[in-house]
């Protein structure tokens, strides 16, 4: 009797509990959490060993759940999914810009939490389960099969400025292979100082362990001091 009496009186406005779209937003939380952990921390981690990132994934992907789903009721549907892409989409960190990869992961934790959450029930769980499992497993695939090769990157201030010239291009690349020891297959020239002979250049380089490289913002000097 006290059940149903806290069942029929609302409580400003809202029942206390409606039992159906409960264990649904609990089964959908399970399904969304679970692919986001294996996502995050069972393909991205092991290779690229950025923790930091893993804070911001993980509440993002809770985060963007929960409000899709209690937002769900009001119908927006297919437009605020997108709004939600676009807000996210022009979103930079003010200390430090995403990279490409770290922003992929971003976008693909921002929709698989909408996916689980706004899906209607026209979309039954087997077909959510379908598009979740080929979401892990092209990640997998490209991270662990088809791409074997990680590239990765860093800064280094360089002092021989004649060899940023185009024609003296694979000395420079020559040059920084040997000092580095690192395979170079390419590099980006940047801001040149020429009142004190230094450019900034960041190189690219595969390796097959990611876990040991340097973070991609890593700094490395070549000038004497």
């Amino acid at each position: 009797m006290i059940e149903e009496f806290l069942l029929r009186v609302p409580i400003l406005g809202s029942k206390l509990i409606d039992y159906d779209d409960f264990f649904e937003m609990l089964i959908r939380f399970s399904i969304n959490l679970s692919v986001a952990f294996i996502l995050i921390r069972a393909i991205y981690y092991p290779i690229h060993k950025r923790k930091d990132y893993l804070f911001t994934y993980f509440l993002f992907n809770i985060l963007i759940f929960f409000v899709c789903i209690l937002l769900n009721g009001v119908k927006l549907k297919l437009g605020f999914a997108f709004g939600l892409f676009a807000i996210f989409g022009i979103l930079r960190y003010r200390t430090e810009q995403l990279p490409i990869k770290e922003m992929t992961y971003l976008f693909m934790i921002i929709a698989i939490a909408i996916v689980n959450s706004l899906s209607d029930k026209k979309v039954s769980f087997a077909e959510l389960m379908l598009v979740n499992g080929s979401i892990i497993a092209a990640t997998y695939l490209l991270e662990k099969v088809f791409l074997l090769k990680h590239e990765s990157r860093k800064s280094i201030l360089y002092e021989k400025i004649e060899n940023v010239k185009p024609e003296n291009h694979e000395i420079l690349i020559e040059d920084l292979k040997n000092r580095t020891g690192l395979t170079i297959h390419r590099v980006e020239i940047g801001k040149i100082d020429f009142l004190r002979d230094t450019v900034r250049i960041m190189i690219y380089y595969y390796e097959a362990d990611p876990s040991r490289s340097m973070n991609d913002d890593a700094f490395v000097s070549n000038r004497n001091e």
